[in-house]
């Protein structure tokens, strides 16, 4: 008697639904499962096994063949222990075959029994709606991330023995309440107000925030770079529920959406360390998964102590700066991760970090300082909008009673400056008639530049000398003009003036960018 339950696989980040069939044949009692799985999916027999007999259930003494199909499709993870072993217990006829009808089954069995967290539920979630699953039986701890996805029963299962149960009629499992972004917890950032002293940097800030533009922040140690950083979450717009499920599916498949929250509601932020090799940066493996680029998707990707960073691993990231998402090939075909992340980073002007400081003499000698500073190529530079200097805090800053401005009032202005880039490329078309994707400043086109960032004599005047000056390639150029409209926006003008120029042109660097 053949039994058939339908789990599912997860393929970058798309869900694929798989066909788990248990049959018996002649031979000596034990379970084969073909259909290309891992070693993960192989170990199931075990598992399997050891969870029906704990449970109090009687396991088949007969050679059981478990078959994935597709078999083109590379199955791994322990997820396909629950669908498994309820194909056996169907096989088994403790339970009729059509008692799954219609659900989708996932889940990690222990050997007790109990039902363990599944990576990657979300984009499960969505894909058993989409091919018209009615239900989903998943791990009790996965069950309120599951439920983010509307029309569809999830059950949210604790044990082997309570799936039985449920099916059986004997103890029914009431489905997963469905939780407003509301009621979900959400990780309050740093406040600008706490942060003493720097407004000129807070003024960088609040433009790259509103522009969703690239920032390089030079200081030395102990001047407040990182703060500065991690307070600039606080000041992003907040994310729209499309975007919040474009995050929290990144994070599912990674297996890092914190268990007491099923939805990403705060924007990303991620640190990584120096020493990260390019893969872990934007991702890899031998079945690729999810990097850090992609992980700061719709947020900030902070790259401390930039130079340290070695060649190769900031070299790859010219790409994805660009296209806002990245590719990653391997024999068995390639997969697309998004990555539309805002880059900041921090770094020190020398190896002793305090050249051109006022207060301490620096004792890197001209060379040091100049094969540091060469460390960051210059087309790298180039994909940064904005390069900052962040002086140290004097006492009198430090020691000042006074609060400063709130995240919250910067963040109006920042949502207000995003609203009217909204409105301004919600009829752009792209070459075949679909809606343009470019929804903020940083993200335009040549055409886009020419359209909207048109230059009065004054300010052609002004960029031309800043191009001999600065010695700006095109690439700059058009960023300071990107630059330029995000500033107009924020003063609520429709058109860039010399000083939204003037101020853009402040935040190029003063070397040659070659």
């Amino acid at each position: 008697m053949l039994a058939r339950v339908h789990s599912c696989a997860v393929i970058g980040l798309e869900g694929v639904v798989v066909s788990v069939e248990v049959d018996t044949a002649d031979g000596l009692p034990g379970i084969s499962i073909v259909g290309l799985p891992d070693a993960a999916v192989q170990e199931s027999r075990e598992r399997v096994q050891a969870a029906v007999k704990n449970t109090g259930l009687p396991f088949p003494r007969k050679r059981i063949i478990v078959n994935l199909a597709p078999a083109s499709v590379r199955k791994e993870g322990p997820a396909y222990d629950l669908p498994i072993a309820l194909g056996v217990l169907m096989m088994s006829g403790l339970l009729p075959t059509n008692a799954a009808d219609g659900a989708l089954v996932v889940g990690e069995l222990s050997l007790d029994g109990s039902v363990r967290h599944a990576r990657g539920v979300l984009p499960m979630a969505a894909v058993a709606r989409a091919e018209g699953f009615k239900r989903l039986f998943v791990p009790q701890s996965d069950a309120a991330e599951a439920a983010l996805i509307p029309d569809l029963e999830v059950t949210p299962i604790a044990s082997l023995l309570d799936l039985y149960n449920h099916l059986t009629g004997r103890q029914p499992i009431a489905p997963q309440a469905v939780l407003t972004p509301e009621q979900l917890p959400a990780v309050p950032p740093t406040d600008f107000q706490e942060i003493k002293g720097q407004e000129h940097v807070k003024r960088a800030l609040e433009v790259a925030a509103a522009g969703n533009h690239n920032v390089l922040l030079i200081g030395p140690p102990g001047s407040g770079k990182t703060l500065l950083a991690r307070a600039l979450p606080g000041i992003l717009p907040a994310m729209s529920i499309d975007e919040a499920l474009d995050v929290t599916r990144v994070y599912s498949v990674a297996d890092q959406l914190p268990p007491d929250i099923p939805l990403m509601r705060t924007r990303p932020f991620r640190s990584p360390h120096h020493t990260i090799s390019h893969a872990g940066l934007v991702g890899g493996g031998n079945w690729p998964h999810p990097g850090e680029i992609s992980l700061a998707h719709r947020g900030v990707l902070f790259l401390d102590e930039l130079p340290e960073f070695g060649p190769r691993v900031l070299e790859v990231m010219r790409q994805p700066i660009e296209d806002k998402q990245v590719t990653i090939s391997r024999a068995q075909g390639a997969l697309t991760f998004p990555a539309n992340f805002m880059m900041v980073a921090a770094m020190n002007p020398c190896p002793c970090g305090y050249y051109s400081s006022p207060t301490k003499p620096c004792t890197c000698s001209s060379g040091m300082v100049t094969k540091y500073q060469k460390r960051i190529s210059g087309p790298l530079l180039d994909r940064i909008d904005i390069h900052i200097e962040v002086p140290a805090v004097d006492y009198e800053k430090l020691n000042e009673r006074r609060l400063g401005e709130t995240s919250a009032a910067i963040r109006q202005r920042v949502e207000k400056a995003r609203q009217t880039q909204r409105q301004r490329f919600a009829g752009e078309k792209i070459a075949d008639g679909e809606v343009s994707p470019v929804t903020c400043n940083a993200d335009m086109r040549p055409a886009e530049v020419r359209k909207y960032c048109e230059l009065d004599d004054t300010g052609r005047s002004l960029m031309k000398t800043a191009m001999n000056q600065l010695q700006l390639s095109a690439r700059a150029y058009h960023r300071v003009l990107k630059l330029s409209r995000t500033i107009a926006d924020l003063a609520g003008s429709s058109v860039i003036g010399p000083s939204h120029l003037a101020e853009a042109l402040q935040y190029r660097p003063r070397m040659s960018e070659g």
